[in-house]
């Protein structure tokens, strides 16, 4: 039975997974919170379809993930229209790739800002409505290049790394409100990040693949869908591996 009365909180939504992951959740018919980093017209126009198509609710709201006072402003927004937030995605990030002697320290800094920090901040406060409803679901955005550790991964994949056990933690400490967190490590996905990586990395994470082939966004949200959803209520803590049956 599709459950109308659920909101979901999606960050980096505008991305090919972001935008694959508002559509399974709207085919659920949970109402949408879209973050994206700047205001954009062809977004909205997309959330408005999604909205019609499905009968719900989208909201698009803006701010960088680093921007802690923006980040901060617009959850207050959402908490003062009494919207509430059933599930959060941590979907935003970037790619990088570089050795160590060439990367600078301050680089390593600002990745691990985007993909672990700002992460981190954003569920502080909706953790804040998720523990006096005393339900909620989290699902993190890992990456198998934080499982599989290789050499120009300092910045990216240690991020990366470091999201998978802050989910381990993170579980173990907001359980006994009924949240549970997870995550999710995709393989290379086709998506416009996919075209940043390096072609020699690219074609070497498709090898690794036992099905020698990229990962579609689908693929990856209906898991996603799957780990925040009740079919999944007794899951929690887990990093789980979307990557193809990488060797």
């Amino acid at each position: 039975m599709l459950n109308t009365e659920k909101t979901v909180l999606i960050t980096g939504a505008k991305g090919g997974i972001g935008k694959a992951i508002i559509k399974i959740f709207a085919e659920n018919s949970y109402n949408i919170i879209a973050h994206a980093r700047k205001k954009d017209e062809t977004f909205e126009k997309y959330l408005k379809v999604i909205s019609e198509k499905y009968n719900i609710s989208t909201t698009p709201i803006y701010f960088d993930m680093t921007d802690y006072s923006a980040m901060k402003s617009e959850i207050k927004e959402l908490y003062s229209q009494k919207i509430k937030i059933d599930v959060l995605i941590n979907n935003a990030g970037v790619a990088h790739g570089g050795f160590f002697q060439m990367t600078p320290v301050s680089k390593i800094k600002e990745i691990f800002e985007i993909n672990l920090f700002s992460q981190m901040e954003l569920t502080q406060l909706v953790l804040k409505l998720m523990t006096k409803q005393k339900q909620g679901s989290i699902v993190n955005i890992s990456s198998i290049s934080g499982l599989d550790l290789k050499e120009g991964n300092c910045a990216y994949g240690l991020s990366k790394q470091a999201v998978a056990g802050w989910t381990k933690i993170l579980a173990k400490e907001v359980a006994k409100y009924n949240i549970r967190v997870n995550s999710v490590a995709p393989g290379l996905t086709d998506t416009n990040m996919a075209k940043l990586t390096e072609e020699k990395a690219s074609v070497d994470m498709i090898n690794s693949s036992l099905m020698k082939r990229l990962a579609k966004p689908d693929e990856i949200a209906f898991v996603v869908y799957f780990l925040a959803s009740d079919e999944a209520s007794f899951v929690n803590g887990q990093n789980l591996r979307v990557d193809g049956g990488s060797i």
